[in-house]
Formats: C-alpha cells, structure tokens, sequence
C-alpha cells in the first residue's frame, strides 16, 4: 500500500512540472511580445528569459522522466523494450535537446528570412537576443542533465561506508569522472552558453542578425542524433529506419555544421563586395578563432559519426547478404 501511495505521489508530479513548463514559455513569450522587431532585449528581460528557459527545460525533462518511469503507460514501454533508469532519463535527455534544437531553428530561419533580406551586416531582429538569453540557460541546464545521466549508468562500488564526508567524496570522484568524460561536449556548451551568449547579447556591438541565423541553424542535426541516440536504446539499431535516420543526420549535419560556416563567409564575402579569401582577412581575429573553436569539435564529432555509419552500412550488407544465402540455400533444398 506504501509503495502505490509512493508511486501515486510520484506520478502527480507530472501535474506539477509539466504546468510548470508550460507556464516558462507562456512567460517567455509574454516578456518579449510588446517589443518591435529591431528591438534589442535589456538585461532585465534577459533575466526574466534566462530564469524561465531554466525552468522551462528543467522541468520538461523531470516530466518526461515520471511519464515514463511512474505512468502505466510509461512502464508499459520501458518493460518492452527492457529499458533501465539510466535509459529512461537518457532517452528524457534526448528528448528534450531535440525540443532546444527545434527552438534554435525557428530562431535561425527568423534570423536569416529577417535582417539576410535587408542590411545582412546590421538588420537585427530581437528573437535573436531573446533566444540568446533563453537558450543560454539550456546548455547550464544541460551539463546537469547530462551528469544525471552519467551518474545513473556508471554505478560507484559501495564502500559500506555512509558517512557525510564518504558521500562527498564519492559524488566529487564522480563529477570529476563525468566531466573527464565529457570533456568535448562539457567544454562546447560552456563556450556556447558563456562566450557565445555574450557575443549575441552584447559583444557583437551593433553588428546583424543575418550571420548569427546561420549559426542557430547549427542545431538542424540534433534532432536526428537524437533519434539515433534513442532507436538505438529501445534496441532497433539492425532497423532501416535507424540507418536511414543515420544517413540524413550525417547530410544535415555536414551542411549545418561543417559546410555553414565557409558558405556563411561567402555571404559576407557578397555582402562586403569581395573575395573569399579578402573577406576571411578582413574578419577580426577573435571571430577567426571562435570560429575554428566552433568547428574543430564539429569535424571530430562529424569524423566519429562516419565511423559509425560505416559500421552499421557494413554490418546491413553483411546482414543482407547472410539472408540471401539462406534463401539460396533453402531454394536449393526445395529443388
């Protein structure tokens, strides 16, 4: 009786954080709608932004996670597919990026359709800020999330010790793992959340939003890495779907991630009446280092997916080809 009290307490949550996501949004959307379209945000409503897409993202993914970890419905799924509390709260994880990727887009294309059609150097449009402040707070949302994760699928050897200071020293040695761990990834979103969103919000001076579009749009490939992340948890990675997911994941992220940025140079190079060499001479040093800081991690990672890709196609053909052969040989037998 206890334990369904438990479990009934903890699938009420439900009514309480996802009401609060809704509302984060709500609020978002409210803090920037009197403003004109070249408005820029102030600090007080970038506080008010930033406060709210922490609670927004935070509290959609702890949704997501009663949803499937305390609902029936949610229960019933994990069962089948034999899904753990680390899974679960990964597949949340996931989830949730693919819900930041899609804001980034729409921030992006509102970017680009915007200040690339009027004066590409210094037509802004104030979404771009607005996100600047609310998508900040994901990246600090998500260092968490991701350690949460860690956390969950890398269990420490009990020491038989509960004391306050073992404790301590157990969580420390952990983070120290995770961040050991995810030294790439941890280090990209502190840049992006930090530097970048000071570059968006103020560094940039009165420079446009054109540029800046491009690189929201960076998060076009998330979604599909995320559904690769997720068919390969509920264990369809032998699936067509999971490799043509693979397959669209590695065009979108090569053109998003890796070819946006000497073509987004190209559009400078048009914008400022030179070449494509003169105009990356003329950009500051600061922007040139930025840049390769923003796409050597882009490259690695674009490099580690076509390891896989190549492995999953190869491991297809083989599958196919084994197929094949029992058909034939069992063609062979009727005759």
């Amino acid at each position: 009786m206890f334990q369904f009290d438990n479990e009934h307490r903890k699938v009420r949550d439900i009514y309480i954080y996802l009401p609060l996501a809704i509302l984060a949004l709500l609020g978002s959307i409210l803090t920037v709608r009197d403003l004109e379209w070249d408005s820029h945000i102030s600090t007080g409503r970038g506080i008010i932004l930033f406060f709210c897409g922490l609670v927004f993202f935070t509290s959609l993914y702890l949704a997501l996670n009663v949803l499937f970890l305390h609902t029936p419905q949610g229960r019933r799924i994990s069962k089948i597919y034999k899904l753990t509390y680390g899974d679960v709260i990964d597949i949340s994880n996931k989830e949730v990026s693919a819900v930041q990727a899609l804001f980034c887009c729409i921030t992006g294309v509102t970017c680009v359709c915007y200040s690339c059609n009027r004066n590409a150097l210094r037509s802004s449009h104030y979404i771009s800020e607005a996100y600047g402040w609310f998508g900040a707070a994901y990246f600090l949302y998500d260092i968490w999330s991701m350690y949460m994760v860690f956390a969950a699928t890398h269990v420490q050897t009990d020491t038989g010790s509960n004391s306050y200071f073992d404790k301590v020293v157990r969580k420390a040695f952990m983070i120290l793992a995770y961040l050991k761990h995810n030294a790439m990834i941890v280090g990209h979103h502190i840049f992006i959340g930090g530097f970048g969103f000071l570059v968006i919000t103020s560094l940039r001076g009165d420079f446009g939003d054109c540029f800046f579009g491009f690189v929201y749009l960076m998060e076009a490939s998330t979604p599909f890495v995320s559904l690769r992340g997720i068919l390969s948890k509920i264990g369809m990675k032998n699936h067509p779907v999971y490799v043509m997911n693979g397959l669209i994941m590695l065009v979108v992220f090569f053109i998003c991630r890796i070819a946006m940025f000497p073509y987004t140079i190209y559009v400078y190079s048009r914008t400022i009446g030179t070449d494509f060499i003169s105009a990356i001479q003329t950009l500051p040093k600061g922007c040139l280092v930025s840049i390769l800081i923003l796409l050597i991690p882009q490259i690695y990672w674009f490099h580690l997916m076509l390891i896989g890709a190549t492995k999953v196609i190869k491991k297809s053909a083989s599958n196919n080809n084994n197929l094949r052969n029992v058909k034939n040989v069992r063609h062979a037998k009727n005759k």
